[in-house]
C-alpha cells in the first residue's frame, strides 16, 4: 500500500507542476509574441464581457473547488476502503486543480487580448489559490485520516 500511496503522490506532483508549467508556457507564449496581443484593445464591450466573464469565473471557483473537495472528503472519500479511497482522492485533487486551471488560463488570454490588470490579478489570485492544493505525504495522510496515533508521554 506504501507503494501505491507514493506513485500517487507522485501523480499528483506531476499534475502540480503541470498547473505551473502551463500558466508560465502561456506567459511565455504572449510575451514572445508567438500568441497574438491586444487583439480586443479598444473594443469596450468585449472587453467588459471578458472581464466580467474572468471575475466571475475566479470569484465562484476558487471557494468551490476548495470547499467542494474538503466536503468530497469528508462524506465520501474516507467511507471508503483505502485502495479505493487512493483512486478517489486523485480524482478529486484533478478536478479542484482543473478547476483553478480552467479559469487561470482565461484570465491570462483575456489579460493579454485586453490588455487591462483586472485578470491579471484575479489570475494571481487563482495561482495563490493553487497553493492550497500543493500535494504531500503529510497532507495525504492527514485527509484521509491515516496518521498514526502518537504514543503519549
Amino acid at each position: 500500500m506504501e507503494k501505491r500511496m507514493t506513485r500517487l503522490l507522485h501523480v499528483l506532483e506531476a499534475e502540480f507542476a503541470l498547473f505551473w508549467i502551463l500558466v508560465v508556457a502561456g506567459c511565455v507564449l504572449y510575451e514572445t509574441d508567438v500568441l497574438p496581443q491586444g487583439s480586443m484593445v479598444g473594443d469596450a464591450q468585449a472587453e467588459y464581457i471578458l472581464q466580467t466573464v474572468g471575475i466571475l469565473l475566479t470569484v465562484c471557483l476558487i471557494p468551490l473547488s476548495l470547499r467542494m473537495f474538503s466536503l468530497s472528503l469528508t462524506r465520501y472519500v474516507r467511507q471508503l476502503s483505502l485502495p479505493e479511497a487512493l483512486v478517489s482522492y486523485r480524482r478529486w485533487c484533478e478536478i479542484r486543480l482543473a478547476m483553478l486551471l480552467a479559469p487561470a488560463l482565461f484570465n491570462l488570454t483575456v489579460y493579454y487580448t485586453t490588455l487591462d490588470v483586472t485578470c491579471l490579478l484575479c489570475m494571481g489570485m487563482l495561482l495563490v489559490a493553487s497553493l492550497f492544493c500543493v500535494p504531500g505525504r503529510g497532507r495525504l495522510m492527514r485527509e484521509l485520516d491515516l496518521q498514526k496515533d502518537e504514543p503519549e508521554k
